[in-house]
């Protein structure tokens, strides 16, 4: 199959955006050792010290027997792994196998399958990071919006192509 060079430019330049974005995605893997780093505040359950739509950034790097009482961590809901939580660690309920016991700072008492028993098994990873108020962000860029922006993006760049391609087309009438 022969790509025009228009359609080749296209071509190279959706893989450059799709490989710089698994590059940087990579990365952010790596250095915080989890395939998500990224989890926005949902709710006041931990008012004042994270506040709803905090971005937070977790690291999966210390082990789940390192986790200490007063560590903000994030993990699985024990009872049903549907909901991801942020809570803060109030007590270790066993040692062997090492199980803790969360609450929310806002909440007047730790919650039954929501906070306890948490297990290596729920652990997520441990809030190292937290930047107020730009988890907006990605509530913003959900589905459909994420699409709009994509589509405009993809837009844009056939556009340039267009207009480029265009641009150094020779008219009717011109000598090659």
């Amino acid at each position: 199959m022969v790509f025009s060079t228009s359609k080749r430019t296209l071509i190279i330049e959706a893989s450059i955006v799709v490989g710089g974005i698994l590059v940087i995605w990579s990365i952010l893997m790596f250095t915080y050792g989890t395939i998500n780093p990224f989890y926005v505040v949902a709710s006041s359950s931990m008012v004042p010290a994270l506040e709803v739509d905090d971005l937070l950034v977790i690291s999966a790097h210390r082990p789940f027997q390192e986790v200490h009482i007063g560590d903000i961590i994030v993990y699985n809901r024990p009872s049903d792994h549907n909901r991801v939580i942020v809570h803060r660690i109030i007590s270790v309920l066993d040692e062997e196998p090492w199980t803790l016991r969360a609450k929310g700072d806002a909440n007047p008492a730790s919650i039954p399958g929501t906070d306890f028993p948490i297990t290596e098994e729920e652990y997520l990873g441990t809030v190292v990071h937290v930047i107020p108020d730009v988890g907006i962000i990605p509530k913003l860029i959900q589905p459909p919006v994420n699409y709009i922006i994509i589509a405009g993006v993809v837009g844009y760049i056939i556009i340039k192509q267009i207009k480029s391609h265009k641009k150094n087309k020779p008219t009717d009438g011109q000598n090659n």
